[in-house]
């Protein structure tokens, strides 16, 4: 198995990051502009990339005390295997550390997937520091 481990130092505070990534159902606007569209389902969340690209996934976990949400790509071409998660690490007043890791088969999918993971956390860390506003209603109870 192959994995990608990603760490980005945001220059917002905690709660404000875990707020925004919290709310799952707006990911295409935490994430913009890597991704362009998104809807949640259930615990289904629906994807679109800027390349086109469209993929389900299973939202496994939003861990308020954890900051963590973790997730599952149900349908991505080539992939055979896919988890991730995603934390916010509070680094003190106004900072907090985003972690992302991503675990993969077959291990040659990591060429498509590690720019898209690092285009993906520059995104989160330009529109939080940027003050973007994410849409609270399409959060997972």
């Amino acid at each position: 198995m192959a994995s990608i481990h990603r760490e980005t130092v945001v220059d917002v505070g905690a709660d404000q990051a875990w707020a925004a990534l919290r709310t799952v159902g707006a990911a295409h606007e935490l994430f913009a502009p890597v991704l362009t569209d998104g809807e949640l389902n259930g615990e289904t969340r629906r994807v679109r990339f800027a390349n086109g690209m469209v993929v389900n996934e299973r939202i496994v976990d939003v861990d308020d005390g954890m900051r963590r949400v973790a997730y599952s790509v149900l349908d991505a071409p080539g992939l055979r295997y896919h988890h991730a998660s995603m934390q916010v690490l509070d680094e003190g007043p106004n900072r907090c550390r985003f972690v992302w890791i991503t675990d993969f088969l077959p291990a040659d999918a990591g060429g498509t997937l590690t720019p898209l993971v690092e285009a993906g956390s520059t995104a989160l860390k330009t529109n939080l520091e940027a003050g973007k506003p994410i849409a609270a209603a399409t959060q997972l109870a």
